[in-house]
């Protein structure tokens, strides 16, 4: 058997015995009718980022081939207000067959796909996220030859009544076990139910994140992921968020995606790991160095890390994450191991020792290739981020700096290096050489306006979609806003419980 079908938790990959990306029209009508499927959901996200759904009941065979070849008409201005004009606002979702998976929360037996967004003319929407992050994908392959893979780390606080047993130390929670962590086994629920989607997970833990507050517990979780080509990694968090608050609301808790709850305590981010494929190799390392290749596309996101944040910090309270002594960076700079920084390289198997074997001395030392594992991750995107726009522009930026000239981006990369801790007080000169990212929503539209070409470039990102990314962030009018709610707790809290639900 394929070892990528083996344990694999996606029903329909089991009984098709096949991988979900060779899926066809067949394959599904088959498990419709072997299982008795009732039910079929389409599932898309809109430009608030939340799943959306709409219910087929199946009646007859000649209905379900009807939907599953057609798919449906949906009202484009209610979803993407700031693209699309109530006047001409129709649009068709199609399934896409290979995101197909079982509903674990229906009663009645259900099966759901992802759909993509087409126009009257029958193309593929242009303003569409999940068309846009398409055509960077495709964009970046045609440039490099090169496949742009991802995976995200998926922070999350739950919330529930504080009944005063184990209590977690404050800010201090990162890899905590019971008792003192409280919803680990919820958390691996959420994970076994991901996985029943197709998600694909590294692993899970309790983060750092932990305070009470107004009598109820605050914890931070994280689940994150295997590489995978882009478009997979966007749909997988997609899913993970839809499962995650479908499953809380299950067991009566509340959870958040915010960026930041409150004052002094630690946000959520979305961290974005990111390699570079070709021909089943990891193009980010050379001889245990980091790659030439990799070091030109971080000067790419060095490049367009201001703009980037219009698609990964789209509400006003991701601006009070991106703050000195919280895990979150403040200024466009990269480094080795280094979580005061914009893009981490993080440890990578480079050592080129069997540390299994000097850890179990019974083992006999192995060959095993660990050059497929290393990665850099943009640390600056949050659950307030729309999933395929961020993936996109990641995509974008590390296309734009293999473009330009080697030597160019070489230099660039050397420049925003630092190996130190930019927020110790002996490294404020250093600290002070670095261009500082967006503070708010207004000022990440302004730099989105400044580099839209180089999105728009090649038709990857639409012009109507970025005038209406910058009309959105406009609209905040939080120019001052952090200063303002710096001052006054109370109307930080007030932003905070406005988007709490973000995403």
């Amino acid at each position: 058997m394929n070892k990528e079908l083996e344990m694999n938790a996606n029903p329909l990959v089991e009984f098709l015995q096949k991988p979900a990306s060779e899926f066809t029209k067949a394959d599904i009508l088959t498990y419709i009718k072997e299982k008795e499927i009732r039910m079929v959901n389409f599932m898309y996200p809109a430009q608030d980022s939340r799943m959306k759904t709409l219910n087929f009941m199946i009646t007859n065979l000649a209905y379900l081939e009807t939907i599953l070849t057609c798919g449906e008409r949906v009202d484009g201005s209610s979803l993407f207000p700031s693209y699309i004009e109530a006047g001409n606002s129709d649009l068709y979702v199609i399934p896409r067959f290979r995101t197909a998976f079982v509903d674990p929360f229906a009663e009645i037996p259900t099966l759901c796909l992802l759909c993509s967004y087409f126009n009257k003319e029958g193309e593929p929407l242009d303003s569409s996220p999940e068309q846009t992050l398409h055509r960077a994908a495709e964009a970046f392959t045609k440039s490099t030859g090169m496949t742009f893979e991802a995976m995200g780390e998926l922070e999350y606080y739950v919330i529930a009544e504080d009944d005063g047993m184990f209590p977690a130390t404050d800010q201090r929670g990162y890899h905590e076990s019971a008792p003192y962590a409280k919803f680990n086994e919820f958390r691996k629920l959420c994970m076994s139910y991901i996985a029943q989607t197709g998600g694909q997970i590294k692993y899970g833990h309790s983060e750092v994140g932990n305070f009470t507050l107004d009598g109820k517990v605050y914890e931070q979780n994280e689940i994150e992921f295997l590489p995978n080509p882009v478009e997979s990694a966007a749909d997988q968090l997609m899913l993970a968020k839809w499962v995650i608050r479908n499953l809380a609301d299950q067991y009566g808790l509340d959870v958040t995606f915010a960026p930041k709850i409150t004052v002094g305590k630690a946000g959520s981010g979305l961290h974005i790991h990111m390699r570079l494929m070709k021909d089943g190799r990891n193009c980010m390392l050379h001889n245990g160095e980091l790659s030439e290749e990799a070091r030109r596309a971080i000067a790419g996101m060095m490049v367009l890390a201001p703009s980037i944040t219009a698609f990964g910090n789209k509400n006003p309270t991701a601006y009070f994450r991106l703050v000195p002594h919280q895990e979150a960076p403040t200024n466009i700079c990269w480094g080795d191991r280094n979580r005061s920084v914009l893009v981490r390289v993080p440890l990578g198997w480079t050592a080129q020792k069997d540390m299994s074997a000097l850890a179990n001395p019974l083992e006999t030392p192995t060959q095993y290739d660990t050059t497929q594992k290393q990665t850099v991750e943009m640390r600056s995107p949050d659950g307030s981020a729309d999933i395929y726009q961020l993936m996109a522009g990641l995509c974008v930026a590390c296309r734009y700096g293999l473009e330009m000239p080697k030597e160019e981006a070489l230099k660039i990369a050397a420049d925003k290096y630092v190996n130190v801790d930019i927020h110790k007080p002996e490294n404020k000169a250093k600290l002070e050489m670095l261009e500082e990212l967006p503070v708010c929503c207004s000022a990440s539209a302004d730099c989105l306006d400044r580099q839209r070409a180089i999105y728009e470039a090649d038709g990857v990102f639409s012009a109507r979609m970025v005038d209406g990314i910058i009309r959105s962030l406009k609209d905040f009018d939080d120019t001052n806003l952090i200063a303002e709610a710096n001052k006054d707790v109370e109307k930080m809290q007030a932003l905070v419980r406005r988007f709490f639900h973000c995403g």
